[in-house]
């Protein structure tokens, strides 16, 4: 069975990195469902129907349509990104600004960085400076120093109008630095080395190491500057038709070994870090386990809607109690107590839409308690409150979680699901969740689509297909509304970006990928709408979708588990 996640962040006032934490701290889903003979519809399809049926939905557009718009620069020098600087040379500082249309009277008086910071750096400016993740009250921050580790660095800049993140000002931007490891020292002196001509290829995201099961391999490796790329198994063997920035194996239990991926250009070509891949067995096999995401919760179509899916459909068998979540008033503990919804309501529909089941406040129930506890979430104390929750024994089919406000209220929620399985029975033969769908309308800054997801249940790594839909939205009648230019971003659990992408380039792999697990199609010529295909060893992952040039409007993230 499947369940349809849909955000639409619209007011919320949060750096991104706080957010991050929440996604984290509330596992989301793990569900499962029994064999039946039954079309298995992507959930995404509801979520769409839903956008369609009425454009009126889509207001929230209208909150961030004008809204000023940034653009970020560096000053003198103005490094570019991605920036190569060698290790243990020191870098002339860079002053970050932001460049507004409309113009604004109010500058950006604070930064928050997320990811990481290279090594022998900072950010920041009169004495206010931080080398890893965090807040810096400083209009126009340089950042400076001298790099001491090699390594290919990713920086997550987000500005706000006043001090400590509490209102919004931009769009996030990424900043990417890479430190190139230094000369080896010798004895005597030696020639000066000739520079390498601007423009050599420079890796912005390695491939990972992980252990699978078999199933299909998706290992990534994105360079800059337009090249050519060419995979290599230990070293010296040349992967047959492997000629992109994604490696694809449907047959990843002969897949052990080694893998570089070579890119190479007019001005030379550059290595990627090597990748080991190893087959573990089948006994330790893991899944999408948990399922999150937070909207600010309107009215009307305005609310949260979160759709997933299990399966997969035919192949397995038996049914799967789940636990799924409204958390309102919960969200104090988190410090957001003015800005959470305080009454969230809690409605399951099938596919079909036909509500089978409500709920308007949990009432302390111990059984909800005890289950949360088991399944990881965070908790709700014994106490009743407001917030809601439902224990649901589902079966194969489309569902869809909805949250909106029982009184007419309005604020941020946070919808999870969880599957209940306990982990001894948790094996490929049962019933396991196959993908998460969310609709949003996005703004800038904090108020962007966030889909958070787990991989456990077991040691090895996963594959998934993860979609950010914006023009492919014109097909269902929303051209006037769709996000133009969606980014995608991948952060793992530390705030660490993986990997991210602007534009799919209409990649054949993410195309029959995406056939192959029910997801609408976005034909084969090249569009804005982002995607990433990688595989992913065991942790809590999140999604983030934006405008990539500061544009606003619907977007769908979705998820899927590739078999």
């Amino acid at each position: 069975m499947r369940v349809q996640l849909r955000f639409l962040p619209g007011r919320l006032r949060l750096p991104s990195a706080v957010l991050v934490a929440l996604l984290q701290r509330s596992p989301a889903i793990r569900m499962a469902a029994q064999a039946a003979d039954a079309v298995f519809e992507s959930p995404v399809g509801a979520i769409i129907r839903a956008a369609a049926a009425s454009l009126a939905a889509l207001g929230a557009v209208d909150s961030v349509a004008g809204a000023t718009t940034y653009t970020l620069s560096t000053g003198s020098p103005g490094h570019p990104s991605p920036y190569t600087v060698t290790e243990g040379s020191q870098i002339a500082a860079d002053v970050f600004q932001l460049v507004a249309n409309p113009p604004t009277a109010a500058p950006p008086q604070s930064w928050t960085i997320a990811g990481s910071i290279p090594p022998g750096l900072e950010f920041g400016v009169n004495g206010d400076f931080i080398m890893g993740p965090g807040f810096v009250n400083a209009a126009n921050p340089i950042l400076e120093g001298t790099p001491t580790a090699p390594g290919t660095y990713t920086m997550m800049l987000q500005a706000f109008e006043s001090p400590n993140g509490t209102s919004t000002s931009s769009s996030i931007f990424t900043y990417v630095v890479i430190v190139t490891a230094g000369p080896t020292p010798t004895p005597t002196p030696t020639p000066t080395p000739t520079p390498t001509p601007a423009g050599g290829p420079v890796f912005s995201t390695q491939p990972i190491s992980v252990s699978i099961a078999g199933g299909t391999l998706a290992l990534d490796a994105v360079a800059s500057n337009s090249p050519a790329y060419q995979w290599f198994l230990n070293g010296t063997t040349p992967v047959a038709g492997a000629t992109g920035p994604i490696l694809l194996i449907s047959n990843g239990a002969g897949s052990a070994g080694t893998y570089t991926c070579v890119a190479t250009n007019s001005a030379g070509s550059a290595t990627s870090n090597p990748a080991t891949v190893t087959v573990a067995g089948t006994a330790s096999v893991s899944r999408l386990t948990d399922l999150s995401a937070r909207a600010d919760v309107g009215t009307g179509s305005g609310i949260l809607f979160a759709g997933f899916g299990s399966g997969p459909v035919g192949q397995v068998s038996g049914s799967q109690t789940v636990l799924v979540r409204a958390s309102g008033p919960a969200l104090a503990q988190f410090g957001l107590s003015s800005v959470l919804l305080p009454d969230p309501e809690l409605q399951m529909f099938t596919g079909a839409g036909v509500m089978f089941d409500s709920n308007t406040g949990w009432k302390g129930n111990a059984q909800i308690a005890a289950l949360a506890a088991s399944v990881g979430a965070f908790s709700w104390g014994t106490a009743p409150t407001n917030d809601s929750a439902l224990i649901e024994t589902v079966i194969p089919g489309t569902y869809t979680a909805q949250v909106s406000g029982f009184s007419g209220d309005t604020g941020l929620s946070i919808a999870e699901i969880y599957d209940s399985t306990p982990q001894v029975t948790d094996a490929p033969t049962t019933p396991r969740l196959v993908n998460l769908s969310a609709r949003a309308a996005v703004g800038t800054g904090s108020n962007i689509l966030f889909g958070g997801f787990a991989i456990g249940g077991g040691s090895t790594a996963r594959t998934v297909l993860i979609r950010a839909s914006g023009p492919a939205l014109a097909a269902f009648g929303l051209s006037s509304v769709l996000l133009p230019d969606p980014q995608v971003v991948l952060f793992d659990r530390n705030g660490n970006v993986i990997t991210s992408n602007n534009g799919w380039g209409g990649n054949p792999q993410i195309s029959s990928t995406g056939a192959s697990v029910g997801a609408f199609s976005w034909g084969t010529v090249a569009t804005k709408d982002s995607a990433l295909l990688i595989t992913l060893p065991a942790g809590t992952y999140t999604a983030q979708v934006s405008g990539f040039s500061g544009d606003t409007g619907q977007a769908i993230v979705e998820v899927y588990e590739i078999p």
